[in-house]
């Protein structure tokens, strides 16, 4: 073994074959290194596949909670607005069965005072002095009596205004999901 670097002269020199061997073995640990890190890696890639899979699953468990939470408010809300709508339409027939009441107690006064109004006006248009004697007591009792009833005050009791509204819920602990009617008059 020589070295004919000039610069080199102080340094140690070593045999080819020798260092050859050397770094074989280094070579051969690190290969022996890697191989046992690659087996221990080896378990982790498999470990992300189940997590994902894990995960998939737990999600799709929670999704169908969260639709069957919100499946249970939707019908709910059905369920409350179905009662409100019923509500309105019970005061809405109980109000017009009040109109038409009064209407045909109106109607009928009125048929009354007119067919009155009428016989009255022949009787002292065509009748004889008897006639109009004999009859005046009975019609003047009538008139009387179908000029005591007052048509806009039994109206006005029989009819009360109605006050109604509905107030939708805010969902903070109220007691209606949708909202609530209230009413007055009825």
């Amino acid at each position: 073994m020589m070295c004919f670097v000039k610069s080199h002269k102080t340094h140690d020199c070593s045999d080819i074959e020798d260092v050859s061997i050397d770094r074989r073995k280094q070579v051969k640990s690190d290969i022996d290194n890697i191989t046992e890190l690659l087996r221990n890696i080896d378990g982790v890639l498999p470990r992300f596949e189940k997590e994902k899979n894990d995960l998939v699953s737990r999600l799709a468990d929670i999704e169908g909670e969260i639709n069957k939470a919100a499946y249970k408010l939707i019908a709910a809300v059905q369920r409350e607005r179905n009662r409100l709508l019923s509500e309105v339409h019970s005061i809405k027939v109980k109000r017009i069965k009040q109109l038409e009441t009064v209407k045909q107690e109106v109607e009928q006064h009125v048929a009354a005072l007119e067919s009155l109004k009428r016989y009255s006006e022949t009787l002292l248009s065509s009748g004889t002095a008897c006639d109009v004697t004999r009859s005046a007591n009975s019609l003047h009792s009538r008139a009387e009596k179908l000029m005591t009833f007052d048509v806009i005050s039994h109206v006005d009791s029989s009819l009360p205004s109605l006050n109604m509204s509905f107030a939708p819920s805010t969902l903070l602990g109220d007691e209606s999901l949708v909202g609530t009617i209230t009413e007055e008059g009825l």
